[in-house]
């Protein structure tokens, strides 16, 4: 069942009360044809928790995390945020979510100054003197108050991550997604990365569920890790339990051995 209760901290942005919210996949299913990419898929991301989803690539991670954003409909079972019905577009305007893009999507026409201003312009959240204190300080959570007049172009892959983030922020979200946030960055940029979303948990206390394969990141800042293979949640438990996983599918996507005798692409080829 849904989950009604509540736990809330102050926002950043306005001061005010800013609960943060629960998702619960009840057997969620999603085919495409006659292909099943989902799979009777049940369980629970509590409120204020990292929740880390993490699988080989075409496993249904991404289509798992459009069904949050209401981008994609179940064919079977629901997903509810809090006690809305994700797929119900009713519930983007009661639930504050924001999505964090693997790529940033970052407009590159606009700086990153008007890249984090862009939302609260078009839905009139604030003057413009109310978006300018939102977006500095969202550009200061971050540490990227000098980068304010500066285009995409100018970035380096790390800096457009954090922009992305920034942006996000600004929508003073109870529910963060984010889609491979360490992808293309060096071992240092990554785990800033992942020290950036754990802090914005412990100080803002935001729901996130982040899809990575980064195994560093689901064991220093995860609460919970589950793994989707073939469309299926075939593990979910605490980061330690990724240690000793038991089954050897399992093993073998988190710690790969090169066998340059019996080299794993041949077994693709057939």
């Amino acid at each position: 069942m849904p989950d009604t209760g509540t736990t809330s901290t102050v926002s950043p942005f306005s001061g005010s009360e800013n609960p943060a919210v629960s998702v619960t996949f009840e057997n969620l299913s999603k085919s495409f044809g006659d292909f099943a990419v989902l799979k009777d898929i049940s369980f629970r991301v509590d409120r204020g928790e990292i929740f880390v989803l993490m699988g080989p690539s075409g496993s249904g991670k991404s289509v798992l995390l459009k069904h949050v954003v209401g981008l994609e409909l179940p064919s079977a079972g629901r997903v509810f945020i809090d006690k809305y019905d994700a797929s119900e577009e009713t519930t983007r305007e009661k639930v504050r979510l924001a999505l964090v893009f693997q790529a940033g999507a970052l407009f590159n026409s606009l700086t990153v100054y008007d890249n984090l201003a862009l939302y609260p312009r078009e839905h009139q959240l604030a003057d413009e003197a109310g978006i300018r204190e939102k977006v500095m300080r969202a550009l200061q959570i971050l540490s990227l108050e000098n980068a304010a007049a500066k285009y995409p172009s100018e970035l380096s892959g790390g800096m457009k991550k954090r922009v992305a983030i920034a942006r996000a922020l600004v929508m003073e979200p109870q529910l963060m997604l984010y889609d491979e946030p360490t992808s293309e960055l060096d071992p240092v940029m990554s785990a800033t990365i992942s020290e950036i979303i754990a802090t914005l948990k412990e100080q803002y206390h935001v729901t996130s569920i982040v899809v990575s394969h980064d195994r560093d990141l689901a064991l220093s800042i995860a609460d919970r890790v589950g793994i989707l293979m073939g469309g299926q949640l075939v593990h979910l438990s605490p980061p330690a339990g990724l240690r000793d996983p038991g089954d050897p599918r399992i093993a073998d996507f988190l710690h790969p051995q090169i066998d340059l005798k019996n080299p794993r692409f041949r077994k693709l080829e057939s």
